[in-house]
């Protein structure tokens, strides 16, 4: 197994003195891998029942590798060098982590921006394959992705049965819609796991063992981080993150995220959506923010942040006050994380495995979709920036006096939530505001790419404190795409999805400031100028 180690400071080592004796003492982490429902309380019985099966994903998994690797060979054997995955949430955050660190090739369509789908359908489409994956088999992200590959192959002359795989729970919806159609290969993912936690199941596997990962190697490793978290002992490094992320005193409720040379890619924006899905409920819950090692967040010394550092197994690393830093492999890190994460539920007294804010968004943005209204019209136009917000923005006539006015709204307890409505591959450099926004408010901040973040942290945003304030950024795209046999579009899709959840979130009573950029290229310039502006211009006031 990859070398594990575990060190903290502050606020981090007193949860653990805090809380380490009496988890040792109730058998937590053997309790866990027995299954035990009862760990979470009465009202958690019932959803974590059926919810423990990731704490075993790692052996029964093994079962699923020799079928895997046959059909790789197969899709080789008819061209395929290209592997999509048309996923949300926990089924396609843990394959991107998987795929990257071991520096295979792994399309991730979690997308239903019109550019970034007709992007995926315009490479190589002869030697693609798709995988489809979906617990339920009723996600509509993943449904229209689907639905628009099938249409192309069958265009381009390819039998579209052959090149889709369909990764989902038995006996769902998909399930037996797939089998019906005949489609290449059906695999059933272990339905005793959530999404968030089933990195080790058919969910992260396929995709990454059909692209190419040594998913056997993966899987033992991961084996092995399972049988040492199942120790009942004071050195469980699971059970000391546990303690840090839900046991601080009091709680630090901000969890920066900060990668500091582990060698694994994205492994934060994994973690993130497994914290705060898991988490933010009932109006608590910790919110993870993903960082880098200089980021503001991680040197502001605010007394609601805890900073976990991602390291290296050999780093030499001189932590700060209140921090952690944590190092080990891909597949025992996933393990740890996970651990640790329904050990915080329980000092949190929350139920790790339910996420009832999500379906909020869904239902919104499903409404405004049947009824097509007209868009809520602009407060005022500033260049490509169509602004429109609450009463809040006071008489804000530009698009930086408009963020301006949003960042007033934040308190010492606050962070700001940045969310991006389009193409995140083509336009990615804009995640560079995150950086100078935490600067600027000195709060911290989280970026998160529409819609697929709605399959992460929005849970957090609904369901845990009301303390988010919501910068969302929509963009005109270049073109709109059919989704066959849909009486929408994918833009209307998307459209329909950003103002849902901005809905719900004023109906929460947050402040939501929309900006729409109407040409998204000057959007995104003129955005970060205004962001750059408003940096330049606290830096100014700080030196003074």
């Amino acid at each position: 197994m990859s070398t594990l180690s575990y060190d903290a400071t502050g606020a981090a080592q007193q949860a653990l003195e805090q809380h380490l004796p009496a988890l040792v003492a109730d058998r937590i982490a053997t309790r866990i891998f027995a299954k035990d429902h009862t760990l979470w309380g009465p009202d958690a019985e019932a959803e974590s029942a059926v919810r423990l099966g990731w704490v075993e994903a790692a052996t029964v998994s093994q079962a699923l590798v020799a079928g895997i690797l046959e059909l790789r060979d197969a899709l080789k054997a008819d061209g395929v060098t290209r592997i999509v995955l048309c996923g949300m949430g926990g089924s396609s955050l843990a394959p991107e982590v998987i795929a990257g660190t071991a520096g295979v090739e792994l399309t991730v369509l979690d997308s239903t921006d019109p550019d970034q789908v007709r992007a995926a359908l315009a490479d190589r489409l002869a030697e693609t394959a798709i995988v489809v994956s979906s617990k339920s088999g009723s996600t509509l992200e993943t449904d229209s992705q689907r639905r628009i590959f099938e249409h192309a192959f069958t265009v381009a002359g390819i039998d579209a049965k052959s090149r889709i795989i369909i990764v989902t729970d038995p006996g769902s919806p998909l399930d037996k819609a797939s089998r019906e159609a005949g489609y290449r290969a059906v695999f059933n993912a272990d339905p005793n796991v959530g999404g968030r936690y089933s990195a080790l199941t058919a969910f992260g596997l396929v995709p990454c063992g059909l692209a190419g990962v040594d998913i056997q190697a993966f899987l033992d490793e991961a084996e092995e981080a399972a049988e040492i978290l199942n120790e009942d002992a004071a050195e469980n490094i699971g059970l000391a993150l546990g303690a840090a992320l839900g046991g601080t005193n009091p709680l630090r409720n901000k969890i920066v995220i900060a990668e500091d040379g582990s060698g694994i890619v994205g492994f934060a924006d994994w973690a993130e959506q497994l914290i705060a899905e898991s988490t933010g409920k009932l109006g608590t819950g910790v919110l993870p923010v993903v960082a880098g090692p200089t980021s503001p967040e991680v040197t502001s010394g605010a007394a609601d942040v805890l900073v976990v550092r991602l390291i290296a197994a050999d780093a030499d690393v001189e932590l700060g006050e209140n921090e952690v830093a944590i190092a080990g492999g891909l597949a025992t890190q996933m393990m740890v994380w996970e651990f640790a994460t329904v050990v915080a539920g329980r000092l949190l007294g929350i139920n790790p495995f339910d996420q009832p804010d999500v379906e909020a968004a869904k239902v919104a943005a499903r409404g405004l979709l049947d009824a097509q209204p007209e868009p809520t019209p602009a407060a005022f136009v500033d260049g490509a920036i169509e602004v429109r917000g609450g009463d809040w923005l006071g008489d804000a006539a530009t698009a930086e006096e408009a963020v301006g006015a949003l960042l007033g709204t934040l308190n010492e307890d606050s962070y700001l939530s940045v969310q991006a409505y389009f193409d995140r591959l083509a336009f990615a450099e804009l995640e560079g505001i995150r950086d100078e926004l935490a600067g600027v408010s000195g709060r911290p901040v989280t970026f998160g790419w529409g819609p697929r973040f709605l399959h992460s942290t929005g849970q957090f945003h609904k369901g845990g404190p009301a303390i988010g304030v919501f910068l969302q950024v929509t963009a005109a795209p270049a073109e709109d795409l059919a989704i066959p046999d849909r009486p929408f579009t994918f833009g209307e899709l998307i459209s329909a999805q950003a103002a849902g959840d901005a809905q719900v979130l004023a109906g929460h009573g947050r402040p939501v400031l929309r900006l729409h950029l109407t040409d998204r290229s000057a959007g995104v310039a003129q955005l970060q100028e205004i962001i750059a502006a408003l940096a330049a211009r606290s830096a100014s006031v700080t030196e003074n």
